[in-house]
């Protein structure tokens, strides 16, 4: 049985392997204005976005997922031929994070988990025999970071309040869920096909993309989603969002949990037998016409 850690910067990628904590843990730390290396952890940014953070920011600049994705942000594999993940995209030719100001944060209200958590990093694990995960903590102690010499201790539970964290806790759980079952079931569930891939980037990230794909007639034909909830979905990024989490467990992991309207799923396989006729009849007319000759596309 294997742990499946997703570890929030500067933890990704790196050999070492943090002591983890529970929320009592108490360290030492404040950042402000005034202390040396302020804005330093801003000037070199490796910073991964939540779904939940992005509705935060395109919504806080009036804009569009699909803009916001364009101008702030670029994706990643989160693991080779797996699922995607958002990272924020650094001033052109340059490693500082674009709404880094000299007085501080422009986005300081709205500013991403990753932000909010510094200097505490979030693991979340999940074995491949369990279907729950569990979350533990670590302190990160980076050298350029003179916040961990200022007296002011605070346990980690009550730094996440301070952070505002619960929140974004909450909003982000369920991402955390799915990419952590992708990655503890690996080859068990396959290889994700393209469109898997195109639609956990949809759900996830573009969620203004999304709410125009659950309108759409096949998507309607096919899911029992009563009127009030789309009322529900149209006006509301985040119920819309944690609506999408439950599109991908059914999508990626054939767990129902939106019920398909009565007869839709007869419908798609007659559908498709349909089209498998059609393509058939066609291929054997090709073959019975006389003036038909192959192709030598090699």
């Amino acid at each position: 049985m294997v742990d499946i850690d997703i570890k929030q910067s500067p933890f990704a990628g790196s050999p070492v392997v943090p002591e983890l904590f529970d929320g009592s843990k108490e360290f030492s730390f404040r950042c402000h204005k005034g202390i040396k290396c302020f804005n330093a952890c801003c000037s070199n940014i490796d910073i991964s976005l939540t779904p939940y953070d992005i509705i935060r920011l395109k919504n806080r600049l009036n804009m569009k997922s699909d803009e916001f994705l364009l101008q702030y942000s670029f994706p990643f594999e989160m693991e080779q031929g797996g699922i995607a993940g958002v990272k924020f995209k650094p001033v052109e030719g340059g490693t500082a994070c674009q709404f880094m100001e000299e007085e501080g944060c422009s986005v300081y209200e709205d500013r991403p988990t990753a932000c909010r958590y510094y200097p505490i990093g979030l693991v979340s694990r999940r074995k491949q025999d369990e279907y729950f995960d569990t979350s533990a903590y670590a302190v990160v102690r980076e050298p350029h970071c003179l916040g961990h010499n200022e007296d002011r201790p605070i346990t980690i539970d009550e730094y996440r309040k301070e952070q505002g964290l619960e929140e974004y806790d909450k909003h982000g759980h369920g991402w955390r869920q799915l990419v952590l079952k992708k990655k503890s079931t690996g080859p068990a569930v396959g290889k994700p096909s393209k469109r898997s891939l195109q639609l956990f980037f949809m759900a996830c990230y573009d969620i203004d993309r999304f709410r125009i794909f659950i309108n759409s007639d096949g998507f309607k034909q096919s899911f029992d989603v009563s009127e009030e909830e789309y009322t529900t979905l149209n006006a509301d990024d985040v119920a819309l969002l944690e609506f999408s989490y439950r599109f991908l467990k059914q999508t990626l992991f054939a767990e129902e949990t939106i019920p398909f309207r009565e007869g839709a799923l007869e419908a798609r396989v007659n559908r498709t037998e349909k089209t498998l006729q059609e393509l058939q009849t066609e291929q054997q007319k090709l073959k019975d016409d006389p003036d038909f000759e192959p192709v030598d596309i090699a």
